[in-house]
């Protein structure tokens, strides 16, 4: 894996604390805010300063380290204790990026045979370290693959931020426009702005501008007028769970997209690691779907836009059924078909 490019990353770990970018205020204003606290941790994924499943996992994995550190348990059966409490609180976050839970329980794993309090601490410091590189690693693979579906001068459309800040580095669905711009493959990306909190417009174009590709920002309402007009040649997208029979739930928006994709003829890719699969589900009507706050409909900017006391429906995410899917693209190659049967190759046990 050679890395040529230069991409801001979401979160690193600092000993003492985390370093975060804060998402939220992208991008008028690029901080980076310090997480000291397992409650600082879990306020920072409720509120979106950090988002995007690979990232969320990465982030509630060093906050579990980060709190361990401070454990004064007499005990090693103590300490499991407080580790499958904190483990608990920060699963209780946000309920539909199943990244989060997978790395949660990897960290819990990691100290399984663990006898000393001391190697715990530091077991859980280096996993969680584990945790981001491996997913740098994957989201190169993912990014390398992906690239191989697309012609030069292809113009694509994505919604959400799939890419480096939502990740270790690179990103998921944005990875192949990043490693374009190193293999002299320009590709022309629309992005839709991705109501109502806009991870599009402030994160997606932002992300794509810094790494040098050509990207032009759209409302989500233009996508199938844009397709038509602008000849659009496929849609790629990230996940945030992906179901056993290939169903992925996504950002709110996703599902049209994928119907759009269809009735004009075009692929319709989604693009995750195996961390977004979850096989102990057998479809999308099982995935929870997070509905958060109204007031990131009814306000824009802290101003309000909608009537006072109007009934408001604020699904963050959709289910995009797996008839939909023309590949998902991941670290280990890419699906097509019978997704069944491919994903349970993936995972045998």
């Amino acid at each position: 894996m050679t890395n040529t490019l230069s991409l801001p990353r979401s979160v690193e770990w600092e000993d003492t604390h985390i370093t975060l970018l804060d998402q939220q205020l992208l991008p008028g204003k690029v901080e980076y805010v310090q997480l000291k606290t397992i409650q600082d941790v879990w306020d920072a994924i409720v509120t979106l300063k950090v988002r995007g499943a690979p990232a969320i996992g990465i982030t509630a994995a060093f906050g579990l380290a980060l709190s361990a550190q401070q454990y004064e348990a007499d005990s090693i059966a103590a300490f499991n204790e407080l580790l499958e409490k904190d483990k608990d609180y920060l699963a209780s976050s946000r309920p539909t990026a199943v990244n989060l839970f997978w790395a949660l329980e990897r960290m819990v794993k990691s100290v399984a045979g663990v006898t000393s309090i001391n190697e715990a601490k530091t077991t859980l410091v280096h996993e969680a370290i584990r945790i981001q590189v491996e997913d740098e690693e994957v989201c190169y693979k993912i990014g390398d693959n992906a690239l191989s579906l697309f012609q030069k001068n292809d113009r694509v459309m994505t919604i959400c931020n799939a890419g480096s800040i939502a990740t270790a580095y690179y990103g998921t669905a944005l990875a192949p426009f990043h490693l374009s711009r190193e293999r002299d493959l320009p590709l022309q990306v629309y992005a839709c702005e991705t109501r109502p909190v806009l991870q599009g417009s402030r994160l997606t174009a932002w992300e794509l501008q810094q790494s040098g590709v050509d990207v032009t920002l759209i409302t989500d309402s233009m996508a199938a007028h844009t397709i038509k007009t602008k000849q659009i040649n496929a849609i790629i997208v990230g996940a945030d769970r992906i179901a056993a029979n290939g169903d992925t739930a996504n950002k709110i928006g996703t599902y049209g997209l994928a119907l759009l994709a269809k009735a004009f003829n075009i692929p319709f890719y989604v693009a995750a690691p195996l961390s977004t699969f979850d096989p102990s589900i057998a479809s999308g009507d099982e995935i929870p779907i997070e509905e958060r706050n109204p007031e990131e409909v009814t306000h824009l900017n802290g101003q309000q836009i909608a009537p006072q006391g109007v009934a408001v429906f604020n699904p963050a995410f959709d289910v995009t059924p797996s008839e939909l899917i023309t590949a998902i693209i991941t670290d280990k190659g890419i699906l097509k078909g019978n997704y069944q049967e491919n994903i349970a190759r993936l995972f045998p046990f």
